[in-house]
């Protein structure tokens, strides 16, 4: 699924379970990722946020529909120099329109670095 997104696979996004009721991913640090003095940019942690909620809101989907994030809250708890970063998506809702999912984004010593809730439309072609 990692393959369908471009984004994600130059960040090296790779997933080790996706099922409806949970997604889990990780993805190394490395230099090209980070900002000034070597942490994980934020923006590559919700990058890996955003992929694993949406596979996790993909496979919630109904036949024949897609999905698009419309909206996406991160919180961020502490920074990350080495190792990898590893998350975990879960449903929060899964609706007729939206699909919420709720991502905990945390490093090698299981501490969280992130929470991520976004929500994804649900399109159906018609």
């Amino acid at each position: 699924m990692v393959s369908m997104m471009p984004l994600a696979e130059l960040l090296g996004v790779e997933l080790s379970a996706a099922a409806p009721a949970e997604v889990v991913g990780h993805m190394a640090w490395s230099p090209q990722r980070c900002t000034s003095g070597g942490l994980l940019h934020g923006g590559a942690v919700m990058a890996l946020a955003d992929t694993t909620g949406a596979v996790c809101a993909f496979l919630n989907l109904p036949a024949g529909a897609v999905t698009s994030t419309i909206e996406s809250k991160t919180n961020f708890f502490r920074g990350v120099r080495d190792g990898a970063v590893h998350a975990t998506s879960l449903p929060l809702h899964v609706g007729r329109t939206t699909i919420v999912v709720q991502t905990d984004v945390r490093d090698d010593a299981d501490k969280r670095v992130a929470l991520v809730t976004q929500t994804q439309a649900v399109i159906v072609a018609g």
